[in-house]
């Protein structure tokens, strides 16, 4: 009997050892386990961070010079170039165009690329603002201007622009002749569509014989400022101003 009593305290002795073993072994899988788990989590933590690092450095400084007519004699306002859309609503204001510094390139510079549009006549390509050749077109606040923007829009979407640079100041801002990749003349179809006026000061008349009847008085505000007579844009400005 009490050998029979040896051998189930034997037996169950060995069954304890043997749990023992199980359960160390699983606690050991355990700790590999939650080993690759943290590994995997400092490695997607890592490549997460690069990524963020990335883009801050892609498009944290994207801020581009800004264009203006040649002759404009009011404040203009406009839109950042670098959306992450063109319709950004943010505005700011645009330095004129420096005649005074300005070159004009006997060989124009190309420029290639998708344009982002600011307003009917200035479109950034590659991050240089650009104000379309020869024509004038409403401000944004003005009859008209976010019409013409869009228009300009349309035309751009989804195309690669051909920017022929023929003008360029201290401040490398820029005047260019741009084209659709079929050929198009973008102020000429501008102009063509009602959206913009000839300005043959810087034109030569180039598309004076493309305006569509009763354009200047549909446009007046730029007819206005092309024959230098502002007092128009202050009295505008100022009835808006009331009605606000």
């Amino acid at each position: 009997m009490i050998k029979a009593i040896g051998d189930r305290e034997s037996n169950n002795l060995g069954i304890a050892k043997e749990s023992f073993a199980q359960i160390q072994h699983q606690i050991g899988l355990n700790r590999v386990q939650r080993s690759e788990g943290s590994q995997l989590e400092m490695a997607l933590g890592l490549v997460i961070l690069i990524c963020v690092l990335f883009l801050i450095l892609r498009y944290g400084n994207d801020d581009v010079d800004d264009v203006i007519d040649r002759n404009d004699t009011s404040p203009r306002r406009t839109k950042p170039s670098r959306p992450p859309s063109s319709t950004n609503r943010v505005r700011r204001e645009v330095s004129r165009f420096d005649d005074r510094s300005a070159k004009h390139l006997r060989k124009p510079r190309i420029l290639t690329g998708a344009a982002w549009i600011t307003d009917g006549d200035t479109v950034t390509i590659r991050n240089t603002q650009i104000r379309l050749f020869g024509i004038d077109a409403p401000e944004l606040n003005h009859p008209y201007g976010v019409k013409a923007k869009w228009a300009l829009h349309k035309l751009c979407k989804g195309q690669e622009i051909r920017a022929e640079i023929v003008d360029v100041d201290d401040y490398e801002r820029t005047v260019a002749k741009c084209y659709l990749p079929d050929g198009r003349d973008l102020s000429a179809e501008m102009v063509k569509q009602g959206m913009a006026i000839d300005w043959s000061k810087y034109s030569g008349r180039k598309y004076a014989h493309l305006e569509v009847p009763g354009i200047r008085k549909k446009l007046f505000l730029a007819d206005a400022r092309q024959k230098g007579r502002m007092h128009v844009w202050r009295q505008f400005e100022a009835r808006n101003e009331k009605r606000t």
